[in-house]
């Protein structure tokens, strides 16, 4: 999947550079100002932003502000870009929630390194939480606004893991939140759709049923949601890399 970066600045000639310089590697969306910005935030999937600071209307600043404090973006990193060379505006930056801070000018590399690592890190996070049975949901919170979102949602989801039916709908409703908005939010944040967040919840919750060594895997894929071992068995085994058999047998014995 290409990362997606959203692109503030009023300096038509700072977004034509920028656009040259990460086109070829990520999918960008320009914005001249805040107002743009946020239409854009409403409609798209955004891994990561770039936002200048001084701009009429919203500046860089505020629009951080904004982000960082609405559920629905505040997991997306931010990196703010300056001609103010002073320990105060460093300090105001980091204050709002920016990532990042770079000084103009800038170079193109620090640029680019900058932006990898941040995704990087974030996609660390969100294969270590799909690949490990008792990883916690709230690892891929970035913020306090995210850890409340993710137990909210995990609660419902573990709450419900017998019906094999829960679907985004559903979901939607419990967060209210729209349907289109909720899948954008976990999209973004753990780059699963919400059917693959759910499946991965039942997966998890069956690892840690396997590990109680109380129940038979038929008894287990049925308290999880699946109606179907077969299928059971090749989604976990999709996951974890390992059958549930498998799993079984590496448990330490008692």
């Amino acid at each position: 999947m290409t990362e997606s970066i959203l692109i503030i600045d009023d300096n038509e000639d700072i977004l034509e550079f920028l656009s040259v310089v990460l086109g070829d590697t990520y999918k960008l969306h320009l914005a001249a100002d805040g107002a743009i910005a946020q239409t854009i935030l409403d409609q798209e999937i955004i891994h990561l932003i770039i936002s200048d600071i001084m701009m009429p209307g919203i500046d860089g600043f505020e629009l951080c502000s904004r982000v960082k404090s609405n559920v629905e973006y505040c997991h997306i990193p931010i990196i703010l870009l300056t001609s103010k060379n002073t320990y105060k505006a460093h300090i105001e930056g980091l204050e709002v929630g920016a990532d990042a801070y770079i000084q103009k000018p800038f170079s193109s590399e620090l640029l680019q390194v900058q932006i990898a690592n941040l995704l990087k890190n974030r996609k660390k996070i969100k294969d270590h939480f799909a690949s490990s049975p008792f990883e916690d949901v709230r690892v891929m919170a970035h913020s306090k606004t995210d850890e409340a979102f993710l137990k909210k949602l995990d609660e419902y989801i573990q709450s419900n893991i017998k019906e094999p039916n829960i679907d985004i709908d559903m979901l939607a409703e419990h967060m209210f939140m729209s349907r289109t908005t909720l899948y954008r939010k976990i999209k973004s944040l753990s780059s699963l759709s919400p059917k693959e967040l759910i499946d991965i919840t039942r997966l998890k919750k069956a690892a840690s049923l396997i590990a109680e060594k109380e129940f038979l895997l038929y008894e287990i894929s049925r308290m999880v949601g699946y109606s179907s071992q077969s299928l059971f068995s090749r989604n976990f085994q999709k996951h974890f890399k390992m059958s549930p058999t498998e799993y079984f047998n590496t448990l330490p014995k008692a």
